[in-house]
């Protein structure tokens, strides 16, 4: 058996009833931050330097075995996007998700670690404000706003699904080559990775992108973030952890539309980083065939990618949001 053959979960019960939570990292290989930050959370609990004061905490440092192997982002594809339990399982990531989801639900809420490829400060991503919609219907708006101000990050970001709904529609419209690779991400379930899945069931969700992928500061971002999720949660003890005491409110910041890269001849007109400022009308990048690629308006960019390929996304836009943390 190796070590692709499996995911290793770690869960510690406790001996009074609370709720359930669930960390996970390397969701994507080579995004490492948080896996760093469970293996010393775990020894500490298994020690008795911190101790679980209720409920479940349930750790899977790498879920992704086979792209953590190979020190990338994917094995076969990638698992955070179109992540459902399949009904037959054509690649190593339909395999993970047969036992991935029904973990996820199993669990009131779940904290997800990721890096990420530009340069740029950490910060989280949190579900759509409390609707009755088609797209990704939510209760736990109080949740989510309440817990991320708590997790040290200066920047909160909303918009994921409707955003990835808008660049889907556009990738539709595209012909592909009827390969199974340009099946998936032209497909409407595409934008559903960990979390959006866990809000599928009723749960909350969190993802914190905890800086870029070689950061040494990422494991101490994972980790102070699980601790005070713990403690937010009751589930750890005031002590374990400074209280977070932000001289100012995080910056939220509203995702609004994603932009796919068409050709690997497609380049940015400048190293940019996430968050990064742009202007109306302002250059990002220019298409192969010479098409200036131009900001519609005032805002942020977020996850610029130079390693994206063709019919992936390329980068996203962000513009302020009027959401309330409470």
């Amino acid at each position: 058996m190796t070590a692709t053959s499996h995911l290793r979960i770690h869960q510690f019960a406790g001996l009074t009833p609370g709720p359930r939570l669930l960390v996970t990292g390397a969701v994507h290989g080579n995004e490492v931050h948080g896996t760093q930050a469970m293996t010393e959370i775990i020894r500490q609990l298994d020690a008795g330097e911190l101790t679980l004061l209720r409920g479940t905490l349930t750790c899977v440092p790498i879920v992704n075995p086979l792209a953590h192997q190979l020190g990338r982002r994917e094995g076969d594809r990638n698992l955070n996007r179109n992540l459902r339990p399949p009904v037959i399982a054509q690649d190593y990531e339909d395999r993970i998700a047969r036992v991935l989801c029904p973990l996820i639900a199993q669990h009131d809420g779940i904290l997800d670690l990721h890096s990420f490829q530009g340069n740029g400060p950490a910060f989280a991503m949190i579900g759509p404000r409390n609707n009755t919609g088609e797209l990704e219907p939510f209760s736990q708006e109080a949740t989510e706003s309440a817990l991320a101000a708590q997790l040290g990050v200066g920047r909160i970001v909303e918009g994921w699904l409707s955003t990835y709904a808008l660049g889907l529609k556009r990738r539709q419209q595209r012909e592909h080559d009827g390969s199974r690779r340009a099946s998936l991400i032209s497909d409407p379930h595409y934008g559903v990775g960990t979390t959006e899945y866990m809000r599928s069931t009723g749960g909350w969700a969190i993802t914190l992108e905890c800086g870029q992928h070689l950061d040494p500061n990422g494991p101490s971002v994972a980790r102070l973030a699980i601790l005070r999720t713990l403690v937010f949660l009751g589930m750890l003890d005031e002590s374990a952890v400074e209280p977070h005491r932000p001289s100012q409110p995080p910056e939220m910041l509203q995702l609004y539309d994603v932009i796919d890269r068409e050709d690997m001849g497609d380049q940015f007109a400048r190293e940019w980083a996430s968050f990064d400022p742009v202007e109306k009308g302002q250059t990002i990048g220019t298409r192969a065939s010479g098409e200036a690629v131009l900001a519609p308006s005032e805002g942020r960019i977020v996850f610029p990618n130079v390693k994206s390929q063709p019919g992936t996304e390329w980068f996203y836009l962000a513009r302020p949001s009027d959401r309330q943390l409470g």
